[in-house]
């Protein structure tokens, strides 16, 4: 497989600046694909600096481990970011000094029509970051209730007509089982004005790709692992490509850098609650206008970074 086919890394000089601080230290890659970010930050770390790179997929993590064959200080394992504790227990790490994380689909899953992260026609409905899990897009688009789908419609892809298409999968599945995504695509076009069309699909799969992966409690449960394993002055670096996600990281970096909840009237904090993050100014940076016609999947990509205090 060529390189450029797996995943074209975004921002990567600005992922350099905020996260490499110290040329010995060691980084954790909490998302890492195909080890395309990987790679350019060991080619800026020296050998003494120790890289681990985790993921949910087991074709990413061999990709990566290809890829990265000459770093003997790389290390990859196939889990998910809320297991980083037992990671660093194995590999008798106690503090770091910097995490990646980049929540981005892969260009390669998303092409790989096998694995129907896409809206393209002719596709299963699977979506699954690690197919050991059982739960697909398949399984709830068939047997989630009404309510249920109008739910993850509406949360996690803020679709306007959310309850409408829950209302004709529930009545397509009754005549046949849904399989395919074109069947997903002609239930969506019989809710929502043709031109505004292809922003639905788009909600629609982001919708059932999050309720798939559990992505967005791993997030909220990642974050409040990563404070816990960063040392002093160690930097938490994410890349995310979607509002709900931003939000998520948004309010967490805001939160661990103000954290005092007494009323503003208050004279003095009495909640006793710590500063522990302070943001890397300016709170989000975006791809320039060259790298996103270079790479278009760059476009909605924000990075937001904190440093440990």
């Amino acid at each position: 497989m060529m390189e450029s086919l797996y995943h074209v890394p975004v921002m990567v000089q600005e992922v350099l600046e905020t996260l490499v601080y110290k040329k010995d230290g060691v980084y954790f890659d909490g998302t890492l694909g195909g080890g395309g970010h990987a790679k350019l930050i060991l080619s800026k770390i020296n050998n003494q600096a120790r890289y681990l790179g985790i993921d949910r997929d087991a074709e990413a993590i061999k990709e990566a481990r290809k890829r990265l064959k000459d770093y003997n200080n790389f290390y990859a394992f196939q889990t998910t970011f809320e297991q980083i504790g037992a990671v660093l227990s194995e590999m008798r790490v106690a503090k770091l000094d910097g995490i990646l994380l980049d929540l981005g689909v892969s260009s390669w899953q998303i092409d790989n029509d096998g694995r129907g992260f896409s809206f393209r026609k002719g596709l299963s409905l699977d979506m699954r970051m690690d197919s050991r899990q059982e739960l697909t897009a398949e399984w709830i688009l068939n047997n989630y209730s009404k309510d249920e789908l109008r739910k993850i419609f509406k949360e996690y892809g803020e679709e306007r007509f959310s309850g409408k298409i829950a209302y004709r999968v529930v009545k397509a599945r009754e005549e046949k089982k849904i399989e395919r995504s074109e069947e997903v695509l002609a239930l969506i076009d019989r809710c929502v004005n043709p031109r505004f069309a292809t922003k639905s699909y788009a909600r629609i799969f982001q919708a059932l790709r999050i309720e798939v992966n559990n992505e967005l409690e791993i997030l909220k449960e990642s974050l409040g692992e990563s404070i816990k394993y960063l040392g002093k002055e160690g930097r938490l670096v994410v890349i995310t490509y979607h509002s709900l996600e931003d939000r998520i990281v948004k309010n967490f970096m805001r939160d661990a850098e103000n954290p005092c909840t007494c009323p503003p009237e208050f004279p003095v904090c009495v909640c006793e609650k710590k500063q522990e993050l302070k943001r890397i100014k300016p709170h989000f940076i975006q791809p320039s206008q060259e790298e996103i016609k270079t790479n278009p999947r760059a476009r909605s990509a924000k990075i937001r970074a904190a440093i440990r205090v």
